[in-house]
């Protein structure tokens, strides 16, 4: 079972805005090559850090006001949430080991 959470527009700010933990965004497309090798990356964060973090994914051609909101304009697109505000933003695949200093620096 994943522990990636799939989230729609009606859905983005009572899970990620209003989140009592750190949130990791991947805004995405089943298009987007790089997209899928993020996949990986992604489920073991979401493993790994399930007690601190919440990982979640926006499909942005379903959900393209979200992504319109926040400046999305390439993919995928990573934004970590913490209180409600984005703390940090990264385009591309992103190492793990990256991702996750940045998620140690707010848990």
């Amino acid at each position: 079972m994943s522990n990636v959470i799939d989230v729609l527009e009606k859905d983005f700010d009572a899970v990620v805005l209003q989140s009592d933990v750190p949130v990791l965004v991947d805004f995405w497309s089943t298009s987007c090559g790089p997209c899928r090798l993020l996949v990986p990356v992604l489920e073991e964060l979401a493993g790994e850090n399930a007690d601190t973090v919440k990982v979640v994914k926006v499909n942005v051609m379903e959900n393209m006001s979200v992504a319109g909101r926040y400046g999305v304009d390439m993919l995928p697109t990573l934004m970590i949430f913490n209180d409600g505000n984005v703390v940090e933003r990264m385009i591309g695949v992103v190492a793990k080991e990256k991702l996750q200093a940045a998620l140690d620096e707010l848990v």
